[in-house]
This record gives C-alpha cells, sequence and structure tokens, in this order.
C-alpha cells in the first residue's frame, strides 16, 4: 500500500483494536443496544454528544442510511467538531461549568430518553457534566470512552471523576492514552490517531444492535435508506413523519 508501511502499520493497530473491542466489550455493546430499544420501545428519545473530534462518531449516526432515523445529535454550541476559530475555542469550552447543564435544561431531552456520551479522555467537564446532569434528569446514559485515561491521567473537572462514573452502561474504546498508534524514526512525536475508527465502529455496533433488538420484540426498527437508491427518499419520508415526535434534526 505504501513504500514505507505507515500506511499498513496503522491499518493493523486499527484492525489489533476492533478486535479488543469486539473480543472484550460484547456485553456492553449489547447492554448499550438495549437501552436504546428500551427508550424506543417506551416512547423514548435518544441522543448522542460528543466534543471536537468526539463529535464525529456521534454525528456518523444520525440521518444515517442504514441506520436509525430516531438517533439525534445533542450539539453544544462552539464544541461540536473543530468549526470554530481558533479551534482551540473548541477545547476551551470542554473545560467550562454550567455549559453541558445549561443545555440539558434548555435542550429536547426529557426523563425516559437515553443520551450517548463519547469522550475519549472523559476527563474534561463538559462530558463528565453531561452526563452526571443527564442522570439527574432521569436520563440513562452510555459513555464510549478509552478507560485506559481514568487509569493513566488525572481529571480535569471539579469533581474529580471521570465520564465512567456517570454512566449506566461504558464502552471501553481500547484507545492508549495519546491516541497515537505509531512512531517512526526521523517523526519527533507519537502520531496516527485511531480514536475516530474505533468509536465510529462502536456506535454503529450499538445501532445495529438496538436495531435487531427491537426486531426480536416484534417491532419494527425505523431504519432509513439511501436516498441515492429507488424510492430511498420516499422510504424516508413516510419513516420521518411516523416518528417526527422523536427526530429533532429536521
Amino acid at each position: 500500500m505504501s513504500g514505507n508501511g505507515l500506511a499498513e502499520r496503522f491499518i493493523d493497530a486499527a484492525i489489533g483494536l476492533l478486535a479488543r473491542v469486539r473480543e472484550e466489550e460484547s456485553e456492553t455493546v449489547a447492554a448499550a443496544g438495549k437501552l436504546i430499544a428500551d427508550a424506543f420501545a417506551s416512547g423514548g428519545r435518544v441522543f448522542a454528544f460528543g466534543a471536537g473530534h468526539s463529535s464525529l462518531p456521534a454525528q456518523d449516526v444520525v440521518y444515517r442510511a442504514g441506520g436509525l432515523a430516531v438517533m439525534n445529535l445533542l450539539p453544544v454550541p462552539g464544541a461540536v467538531g473543530v468549526d470554530v476559530v481558533p479551534a482551540t475555542l473548541g477545547s476551551a469550552l470542554e473545560r467550562v461549568t454550567g455549559l453541558a447543564s445549561a443545555v440539558l435544561d434548555t435542550g429536547p431531552v426529557r426523563a425516559g430518553d437515553v443520551l450517548v456520551v463519547i469522550s475519549l479522555s472523559g476527563r474534561n467537564t463538559l462530558p463528565v457534566e453531561m452526563a452526571s446532569r443527564a442522570r439527574e434528569l432521569g436520563l440513562k446514559v452510555i459513555g464510549v470512552t478509552s478507560v485506559a485515561y481514568a487509569e493513566g491521567t488525572t481529571p480535569r473537572n471539579a469533581s474529580g471523576t471521570f465520564l465512567k462514573d456517570h454512566c449506566d452502561v461504558v464502552v471501553d474504546s481500547k484507545i492508549a492514552v495519546g491516541d497515537a498508534e505509531l512512531t517512526a524514526d526521523g517523526i519527533d512525536a507519537p502520531f496516527a490517531p485511531a480514536s475516530t475508527v474505533v468509536t465510529s465502529a462502536i456506535m454503529q455496533a450499538v445501532v445495529a444492535t438496538a436495531a435487531g433488538e427491537l426486531a426480536a420484540r416484534g417491532i419494527t426498527p425505523p431504519l432509513l435508506r439511501s436516498g441515492n437508491v429507488d424510492g430511498g427518499h420516499e422510504w424516508n419520508g413516510r419513516v420521518m413523519e411516523e416518528y417526527a415526535d422523536r427526530i429533532f434534526y429536521r
């Protein structure tokens, strides 16, 4: 694939992490999927949140062909993605106390809903407060994070806790502290992060599990189809109309 072998090494590292998740996190992925199915079956809604690059796996399951139509992004202005200037503002917002509570207290969430909180380190104020406040409001919380950070770093929030301490289910992404899979001669710092690849796969696995759980209960999962296949737009229109009260990205 490449002359220096770095591409192959990165892909091998990502495959290794995915294999660990498959082997070691099957029960937590199943539990997370069941929480989403439980919420849907009882009339609840489902939201996903991540700050910075952790927002990418959250966005990946929203309005996605082959995914559940009722997956919603819970945005925090300035903290989703790297679309603010300077980009470091997003990182600064992750350390602001009260921001997550303000979003939850004024947003569409309610008791009985499910919130997936994605944070690689799980140490900053925003994801920790998002999870803890959500549970206070009666939501079930799924955390997708690297447990290695809780074991190898210190909390960076007033509570002195990590995201994993405020979740009903925690799926461990297995990403090492620093999120860089490769080193090489002539390159001063570790490089090639795999967290987005692995966490996106986890999110898709959780959603797939939820769809299967619903089908096993005799409930048709509200799946979207690609708009690039014949009839896709019409199919999606019907699904969105039927579940309009649980879809917030229209």
